[in-house]
């Protein structure tokens, strides 16, 4: 532990030491890996009172600050319609922010540097006030800004205006932090993308999607292409297919009108799943500079054509009548805020294609749903089957998994002899699993990651707007057509492995599913 403070220590001088000797114009070469720290920064939560902002945004600003990760000084600011003190927020807060024995005191001294502040969104005063209370706590010297609009769509608009006419740092920096949704569709997000364009540059945006702030979806980078074992075999020449999935066990908990307007694949598909598939999916950059990787992945999702129907399963689950759980027993129609007779799917799987020499008929299964049998999110890249097969068939196909949520952890399946006198096979695994092997390390959740992300300037794990419109290109055809025709779900059971047309779509693209592998009991 102690040793650890020590490379900390050491860390933060050198980089003291780095920013004090280098010029400005040297200092943008450092872009992402650096913050002024002699400068004054004010955080500004828009909707401080809401769950995004109690559940997420506190916790992981509070994180920061105890860890000394933050510049000093850092001031705190929330603003919401709601009539609170600022104890009041501390109290909303509180069972979120995972206190531990021996940080009272820094905790105390970070609410001290909190503020809030209620008002309304469309009133341009209540904006000017605002500036005049963080112009307050600038003394007047450069200071940093950065805004996290935790927002609701409604209300985003007429905040992002009043943000750039009033509040905008007069001689620092100034960021924006944005939530998903993005849009609903190609349309929509192409308006919120022009809107957001004439108010700030490029630079200034930071879209969140906090799955890139996830430990195994940044370390895809580094596996790819800092690996000469997995490069040369990452092709259609021996990869048969590629499987990203996401699962949760739980079903919409009351959140199910909020749920219906989106569904499914706008809620983790059109962003999450697609983004990973980018990044497994992308040519080597020109190098790890953000811009760089940001081109490689708008690159590939180029190649993607529109998803059709008939590539696309959809599912809703309905409630398992002899289940124990009372949560179980309730189907997504059941849910009071869902409206009767919704055909939104609460499970999806749609195969992609990429039309480029690497992947040329590859499939790529998308695969996302709720009340699953468990909660899981990973890639598995199966390879094709050993040509030349001397083991009659035995042998099964290699797999490697990279698995994001729960227990980071990358493994491969293969095959070897059975110990023993006998010449039999079985499956096993070259096993990385990250509580095993890291076990005293604490990795950091993703939004610590993407918030100081912010103040460091590095825009390599947020979505740039041609990204962003790609994306939408892919799923809007598809959304309009399922909205329109109002497609039937097919029903599947609250804690299923959803409906048996998903797997029957993912063995004919190429997928083996062989249901005999035991992930073993030391994990």
């Amino acid at each position: 532990m102690n040793h650890n403070k020590v490379i900390r220590a050491s860390t933060e001088e050198s980089l003291m030491i780095i920013r004090q000797s280098l010029k400005h114009d040297e200092m943008d070469r450092l872009e992402g890996t650096h913050f002024y720290g002699q400068i004054p920064h004010i955080f500004i939560t828009l909707g401080a009172s809401g769950d995004l902002a109690k559940k997420k945004i506190y916790p992981t600003l509070w994180w920061l600050f105890r860890d000394n990760l933050l510049p000093k000084p850092t001031t705190f600011f929330g603003y919401a319609r709601s009539n609170l003190t600022l104890e009041d927020l501390r109290n909303r807060c509180h069972p979120y922010m995972k206190l531990k024995p021996g940080e009272e005191q820094k905790y105390e001294e970070f609410w001290k540097l909190n503020h809030y502040q209620s008002g309304p969104y469309d009133s341009e005063k209540s904006f000017m006030d605002l500036n005049n209370e963080l112009m307050k706590y600038e003394n007047g010297a450069d200071a940093n800004r950065l805004f996290y609009l935790a927002l609701p769509p409604s209300v985003f608009e007429e905040v992002t205006v009043h943000i750039r006419n009033t509040c905008m740092g007069k001689k620092g920096w100034s960021r924006i932090i944005i939530e998903k949704p993005f849009g609903r569709d190609s349309s929509t997000s192409q308006r919120l993308s022009d809107h957001l364009a004439s108010l700030f540059k490029e630079e200034q945006l930071y879209r969140i999607d906090h799955y890139l702030g996830k430990e195994m979806v940044q370390n895809l980078m580094t596996l790819r292409f800092g690996n000469r074992v997995f490069n040369p075999t990452w092709n259609r020449d021996n990869i048969a297919s590629i499987q990203i999935t996401f699962k949760e066990p739980f079903g919409t908990q009351g959140r199910g009108g909020y749920f219906d307007e989106f569904g499914i694949i706008r809620d983790v598909m059109q962003n999450h799943l697609l983004q990973i598939l980018s990044l497994v999916a992308m040519e080597k950059p020109a190098s790890c500079c953000p811009n760089d990787i940001r081109n490689e992945k708008v690159k590939v999702l180029k190649c993607i054509k529109p998803v059709e129907l008939k590539d696309v399963v959809l599912g809703q689950y309905v409630g398992d009548p002899d289940s124990d759980d009372p949560e179980a027993r309730m189907g997504y129609l059941d849910d009071p805020t869902v409206p009767p007779n919704s055909t939104t799917p609460t499970f999806a799987v749609a195969v992609l294609k990429i039309n480029n020499e690497r992947w040329d008929g590859v499939p790529f299964i998308l695969k996302c749903g709720k009340a699953l049998n468990e909660r899981k999110a990973e890639v598995r890249v199966q390879y094709l089957d050993v040509p030349g097969d001397i083991f009659d068939g035995k042998a099964k196909r290699n797999e490697l998994v990279i698995r994001v949520q729960p227990g980071e952890a990358l493994y491969i399946k293969m095959m070897t002899k059975t110990p023993g006198i006998t010449f039999d096979m079985e499956e096993t695994e070259l096993d990385l699993t990250y509580g095993k092997r890291y076990k005293n390390i604490k990795l950091p959740d993703a939004y610590e990651r993407l918030i100081l992300d912010v103040f460091c300037g590095s825009q390599m794990h947020f979505v740039r707007s041609d990204e962003l419109s790609e994306a939408w290109r892919i799923f809007t055809p598809l959304l309009h057509r399922i909205e329109k025709e109002k497609i039937p779900p097919i029903p599947y059971k609250y804690k299923s492995r959803g409906p048996k047309e998903a797997d029957e779509m993912a063995g004919k693209n190429n997928f083996v599913y062989y249901g005999s592998y035991k992930w073993s009991d030391h994990h």
